[in-house]
Parts: structure tokens; sequence; C-alpha cells
């Protein structure tokens, strides 16, 4: 494995180069915090060739979890043609943070891809946002939330994603929801949920019917509020599955999303329906 430093005018990157062409970059660093994204590409790739992109950020209740939580899902969709982003985000349990701090570096993180988009060789208008759980909340939130900006930031990169990959995300922050003895009367600038507007990205939902923190009655109006602001939203429930139903471990329905997130990703044109992949 080898490193090398480089400078650029806003950052200084880390990179980690190895045989499965992946790239750790320092994305943003705040006091003795240093946050990464890793990247992984596609094996072949088009010298000129711009690609979308999947940005991925983990579950975990914005209290713990790391990158590492949607590697299988970024690794099969780097074989299929992606180019695909692990991100770091502060959280209560590392960095004693409140959810808020998780928001601004969810923004940071989809504005310091869209603002590299020629290093990376990815389209910046074809950027897809996915997560789990909280890391769900962190993708909607990036499309959705106008506030919880980074002041630090280039505030003229937009931050919002053009497609959304939504692993049973916990979007209803208010009175009854996830997370609101945390965040609340900020849930009304938080919550995506109580923020879908006209322009929100085409979304794919996947739920269990026994997940214990996301009613299915909660996904149905998210899909509901979508539809009459005129934004595409596909909802998946799975019969009888629990939270955490799409992670590796549970390899069938790890499966079964995989496919329906490949699919969404084709009806909107970011993937060719061939070749297909081992899902491993």
């Amino acid at each position: 494995m080898k490193i090398r430093l480089f400078f650029s005018a806003s950052f200084l990157f880390l990179i980690i180069l190895s045989t499965h062409a992946q790239e750790l970059f320092l994305y943003k660093e705040l006091d003795t915090t240093k946050l990464f994204v890793e990247v992984l590409y596609p094996e072949e790739m088009e010298e000129g060739q711009e690609y979308p992109a999947v940005v991925f950020f983990f579950g975990g209740g914005w209290v713990g979890g790391s990158r590492e939580h949607f590697r299988p899902q970024a690794t099969y969709f780097a074989k299929r043609g992606l180019v695909c982003f692990l991100v770091d985000y502060r959280t209560r349990s590392v960095h004693q943070t409140p959810p808020f701090e998780s928001l601004k570096d969810a923004k940071s993180a989809i504005r310091f891809v869209r603002s590299h988009a020629d290093q990376f060789h990815i389209d910046p208008d074809q950027i897809i946002a996915g997560g789990g759980s909280a890391g769900g909340h962190l993708a909607a939130a990036t499309a959705l939330v106008s506030g919880f900006n980074d002041e630090k930031d280039d505030l003229a990169i937009s931050p919002i994603p053009n497609a959304l990959l939504l692993f049973n995300p916990v979007i209803d922050n208010g009175p009854g929801g996830y997370g609101f003895e945390r965040v609340g009367e900020a849930f009304k600038e938080f919550s995506p949920l109580h923020l879908i507007r006209k322009g929100a990205p085409p979304t794919l939902f996947l739920l269990g019917t026994k997940d214990n923190l996301v009613p299915v009655a909660t996904a149905e109006y998210y899909k509901t509020v979508m539809e009459k602001v005129g934004s595409r939203c596909d909802l998946h429930l799975y019969q009888d599955q629990p939270h955490g139903f799409f992670n590796y471990r549970n390899f069938e329905f790890y499966e079964k999303t995989l496919l329906a997130a490949d699919e969404f990703l084709q009806s909107l044109g970011y993937l060719s329906d061939q070749p297909k992949v081992k899902i491993e």
C-alpha cells in the first residue's frame, strides 16, 4: 500500500492507494477531528468519461458506526460502474456531538464530492446519496433540509443529491418520531418528513414491515407527500422484516434490497441493464 500527500487551494488530501482501486481523502478537519471519505472506483474506467456517483452514510443513531457499514453495497455498485464513496461523520460516542453536527458533515461530504467531480471522474449532476437508519436520515436531509450548513463550507456548492437510496431511514424526528428527545423543537428544521418540497430528488424507500423505529404508516405518508409535490418515491415493503434487515449479515434481504436499488438506478438511467455482476 502506498500513501501520498498533496495540497490543493482548500484541502490537504491523504490518499491511500491499493490494488482494489480505493482512495482515502481527508474531506474535513475540525481541531483534532479528521473526517475521511473513501472512494471505490469501477475496475475499468474510460479516459474522459464521467460516471454516476453514490455516497453512503452509515447507520447507528448518530451515536456510533463506521463507514464499513455500506462497504458490501459500495463494492457491488463499483463493479456495476458507479464511483462509490463511504463517508465518516461525527457521532456522539466518538466526538460527543449532537445529530446536528452529523448533518453538517454529511452536507460537507456531498459538497466535497461535487466540487471535486473532475478529480473523481464523476458527473456532478448524477450524485446519489444513500444510507441506512440514521444514515438514511442524513441522505434524505442533505436533499431536504436547508439549514445545518458548516460555516467553513463553500455554500455556493449544492449539497443536494440527484437521487436517494433510503434503507429504513429515520425520516420522522418530530414528537413520537425517532430522535425527538435529542433534537427537540429543532425537528421543524431537521426532520425530512416535515420538509418535503417541490423538486425533491427521486427516492427509493426500503422498509421492513416489523421495523420498530420506522412505522409503515410513516413511510406511506412520506411517499404520499412526495407524490403530492410531484416527486417520485418508490416504496418497497418487506414482510415481517425488522430494522436493519438489509444488512449484509441477513444475506437474503441484503440481496433483495441491492437488486431493488439496482433496478431503481437503471430506471433513472444511472445504470445499464447489462452487464450484471455477481452479488457477494
